[in-house]
Order: C-alpha cells, then sequence, then structure tokens
C-alpha cells in the first residue's frame, strides 16, 4: 500500500513548487489508499467521516495555486454538487462534493498557503471533513486502478 507524507521543510516546499518533477518522485501520482471522482477529486473515509482533496493530476493541470474557496463547518453538501472552488494563475476550476453529508472541518492552512495544493495534494492540503450521510457513496467511487486509466484516457484525448 502506497502512503503519501509531509513535506516539513520549507526550503524542499519551494523547490518541490517550482520542479514539478521533484514532486512526482515524492509523492504518490494514485496512492493506492484513497477512492476518486472524474472531476479529480480523492477521498479517505475512515469511521463516517470524509477527508477530501483533488488530485496530484489536477494541481498538476492548474498550475500554480494562488487561492483557495471552500465552504464553512456545517455546511450540507450532496454529492456531484459544487462546494467550491480552486483558482490558480491559469483558471478557476469548481471543486464537487464527491459524497453527501456536513462539513465538520475546513483545512486552516489553504487561506493562508493555498501554494500547499501544489505541493502535497495529499497530506497536509487536504481540503475538508465530511461526516458522511450516506457512508455507500464511497463505494460507488473509482479505485486507484480506474482512476489511474481515466486519467490515462483523458490525456490520449
Amino acid at each position: 500500500m502506497t502512503k503519501s507524507f509531509v513535506i516539513v521543510n520549507e526550503n524542499f516546499r519551494y523547490a518541490a513548487r517550482r520542479c514539478r518533477f521533484v514532486l512526482a518522485l515524492v509523492i504518490p501520482m494514485v496512492p493506492e489508499d484513497l477512492r476518486y471522482t472524474k472531476e479529480h477529486h480523492w477521498v479517505r473515509a475512515e469511521n463516517g467521516t470524509a477527508t477530501v482533496g483533488i488530485t496530484f493530476h489536477a494541481q498538476k493541470e492548474l498550475g500554480d495555486v494562488v487561492y483557495v474557496d471552500l465552504p464553512k463547518i456545517g455546511t450540507i453538501l450532496e454529492q456531484g454538487r459544487a462546494m467550491g472552488s480552486v483558482e490558480s494563475v491559469k483558471a478557476v476550476s469548481d471543486i464537487f462534493a464527491p459524497v453527501s453529508g456536513e462539513v465538520i472541518e475546513v483545512n486552516p492552512t489553504l487561506a493562508k498557503n493555498p501554494e500547499n495544493l501544489n505541493v502535497d495534494p495529499y497530506g497536509i492540503a487536504w481540503l475538508i471533513k465530511i461526516k458522511m450521510s450516506a457512508p455507500e457513496q464511497v463505494a460507488g467511487l473509482l479505485s486507484p486502478g480506474d482512476y489511474q486509466a481515466y486519467v490515462g484516457a483523458e490525456s490520449k484525448d
């Protein structure tokens, strides 16, 4: 099982942001312990709580992230509906709820450091935590292998 880890050295963070190939060597592009959406979000489900983030592929396509708009704690989300956005130097992309439920935590570091999404999208740059109202929705998300195939097919188009 592949696991990501937190990059704690500020100098390395800067270097990784500027040199995407370094980041690819450090952080797995598709960790095995997550589920994925076709909108390039990931979910880590544990004990009825879903931690949500954007994938390595998403941050790579966006480029340097400059702003993140996330829902407030207590917001009720419906699977597939927009819940926020990520703004980069290239574009603004909507973030869609991968599962239904109530937002119970928002990553406090992203308001001041949205660039963390480019540094560690599977670790320190998670977006929100959701108390799932329908945990069975996770089973309907893409497996790591299916997501990798989807990204590969999308790249060929």
